[in-house]
């Protein structure tokens, strides 16, 4: 199985060269790339950018180019404090592009066109369970992408409709090419920082952003190995 591991955040894909130290880093057109040996997999890394323009890019380049059976997206999110904890990993059930105003027709008509169910069935289980610090907290869910960081305002509503736990930038564009070109898409997700009504914990404090995200993402790259066995 030939598999491409996609990195968003420029933060988290710092945060994975210094952990893989890569020999070799060749340039594309989108992003940086270089090649690992994962337990018995040989795999891909790539670099997508933030946002959901890169995100979206990235992954139909990485599609035509390399012709994948499987993409992962690693990375980080924003939890919604009182419903997850920090450093737990979500294994992205459904995406929601909810930054998406229409004003003219059906609002939520205009939200399912780019929402996106993954399809799961090929996981023998949850997946892997035990890192170096002991039994990881790994949850199925959805997740709801946006442009923008978290709004505490928006918390409420975003339970309510789509039952969210956390957000992030890229994981709906990603999902929704992968989809659209019938390639296999596992999204891991980890959580970084916390948003309540008070605010968000790396609001105005990005250094806290950085140092979780090392975190996270050596934890995911722990695991991915025990992942891509499935």
């Amino acid at each position: 199985m030939k598999s491409v591991v996609l990195i968003s955040a420029n933060s988290e894909w710092r945060a994975v060269k210094e952990l893989l130290t890569p020999a070799e880093v060749t340039v594309t057109l989108p992003g940086e790339t270089f090649n690992v040996t994962l337990g018995a997999q040989n795999v891909t890394l790539f670099h997508g950018g933030w946002g959901k323009i890169s995100a979206a890019a990235t992954t139909q380049f990485v599609i035509d180019h390399f012709r994948p059976d499987l993409i992962v997206n690693l990375g980080t999110c924003g939890g919604f404090a009182g419903r997850i904890e920090r450093g737990t990993v979500i294994l992205v059930t459904k995406t929601t592009v909810y930054d998406i105003l229409e004003q003219m027709s059906d609002p939520d008509e205009a939200i399912a066109k780019y929402s996106t169910e993954l399809d799961l069935s090929w996981l023998a289980d949850d997946g892997p369970r035990t890192i170096d610090h002991g039994r990881s907290s790994i949850v199925r869910g959805p997740i709801v992408s946006a442009d923008r960081d978290l709004r505490p305002a928006d918390i409420p509503m975003l339970v309510e409709k789509y039952g969210a736990v956390a957000a992030d930038w890229e994981s709906g564009a990603i999902a929704w090419v992968a989809k659209k070109n019938g390639v296999r898409c596992l999204i891991l997700r980890g959580v970084t920082d916390l948003v309540s009504a008070e605010g968000g914990e790396a609001y105005g404090n990005i250094e806290l952003f950085h140092e979780n995200t090392k975190t996270v993402m050596k934890t995911l790259l722990e695991q991915l190995s025990g992942w891509l066995a499935k």
